[in-house]
């Protein structure tokens, strides 16, 4: 399959990683990786790999020891935590395998809370736009509740929901299915492809899940922090 032809959404230009311990221990070394508007990508790899480290370098949640991280064209190295912050909160939207949903807070101001930090709509939109999100994942009559009284499955979609909440550029997703039964995985492998085939946003997801790396029409395998193999399908 050739590259698409969207617009570079994150890239990463020589981008190492050293963790500065008693014995430095590189975690990502000498990574170059371009990932454009509407690409569905797993990044695969064994234990120790360093799939996370990337993810959170993509995610401006770990800075480079060297090297170059651009989030839509702007190239980050040397921005303020401020800075980086906003740019997480209006254009990156994230999914972890354990959902971090708050337990004290509903289902829909679990997922409206990034638009509220944001600040761009009124409270009016920002619960319409928290419904309409849960509607579009089969939950919206769950809004009410809290997540100790919804299956796994459910708070993953919720998970996915509150991600989407600030309509990011780009879904950073670590082990999403990794706590999840088959079917439910299924239903978390979906939702991601059609996040990228239907609305065009990019979806980067490290994964240990065959079935769901195998979804992705571009995956990134690495070994020993360094990528091995880029193949699209």
């Amino acid at each position: 399959m050739t590259a698409p032809e969207g617009e570079p959404i994150v890239e990463l230009r020589g981008v190492t990683r050293i963790l500065q311990d008693a014995v430095p221990v590189p975690l990502v070394r000498d990574i170059d990786l371009v990932v454009r508007r509407g690409e569905f990508v797993s990044v695969t790899g064994p234990s120790g790999s360093g799939k996370s480290s990337l993810l959170y370098l993509l995610g401006l949640l770990d800075r480079p020891t060297s090297g170059h991280v651009l989030i839509d064209g702007e190239d980050t190295v040397g921005f303020s935590p401020d800075r980086l912050a906003a740019i997480r909160l209006s254009k990156l939207g994230f999914v972890f395998q354990f959902h971090f949903l708050l337990p004290e807070f509903t289902v829909l101001h679990n997922v409206t809370l990034p638009m509220l930090r944001l600040g761009r709509l009124d409270e009016k939109a920002i619960h319409e736009r928290g419904m309409s999100l849960l509607a579009d994942f089969g939950i919206a009559d769950q809004a009410k509740k809290r997540p100790d009284q919804l299956s796994g499955g459910q708070r993953q979609r919720v998970a996915v929901a509150r991600a989407l909440s600030n309509d990011p550029l780009v879904i950073l997703a670590d082990e999403p299915t990794g706590n999840l039964d088959m079917r439910n995985s299924e239903i978390v492998q979906g939702i991601f492809a059609e996040l990228a085939a239907k609305q065009g946003r990019t979806v980067i997801a490290v994964t240990h899940d065959t079935d769901f790396a195998n979804s992705a029409p571009r995956n990134v395998h690495l070994v020993d922090g360094r990528i091995a193999s880029d193949t699209r399908r």
